[in-house]
């Protein structure tokens, strides 16, 4: 139920669950990212196509709108990426509301992900998230964050 604009809904995402597929993704990942993603159950690959226009007419049957993506391809990397991210956050409330712990990351190596796992089509690499349950004496607490008046403005 989380929204995207025009319902593009652009996210397209792989969750790697077995010991081959954690040996594509091992090579991308950054040193510090190594031993969190191999132990995870589950490691999903964020994505979002970059040609999702192609599904509007059935996410948003009302109208069409396609055309206006077709014909703009900055456009349309802009919308994909931003409304993927969105629904990359959705699935990791919807993991947590699980009870599940989830490690995002963005230390590995974009295009190799890509090559590896959506090669041949028109799908991007966003971020990677690791889902299980967490070894509690290796989870990070929750850091401090930014207080209202320091992140936000009343306009």
């Amino acid at each position: 139920m989380g929204a995207t604009s025009l319902n593009s809904c652009p996210a397209r995402i792989v969750f790697v669950r077995t010991a081959e597929g954690k040996q594509k993704i091992k090579p991308t990942l950054i040193p510090t990212n190594i031993d969190k993603a191999m132990s995870a159950p589950v490691v999903a690959i964020l994505g979002y196509d970059v040609q999702f226009f192609s599904k509007m007419g059935q996410l948003f049957p009302h109208k069409e709108v396609a055309p206006m993506f077709a014909g703009n391809a900055v456009l349309a990397e802009t919308t994909a990426f931003r409304n993927g991210t969105l629904q990359g956050a959705y699935l990791m409330f919807a993991a947590r509301a699980l009870g599940l712990d989830c490690g995002p990351m963005s230390g590995f190596d974009n295009n190799a992900i890509d090559e590896a796992f959506f090669s041949g089509t028109t799908i991007k690499s966003n971020f990677l998230c690791c889902l299980g349950h967490g070894n509690p004496e290796k989870i990070f607490q929750r850091l401090p964050r930014l207080a209202f008046e320091e992140a936000c403005e009343l306009a």
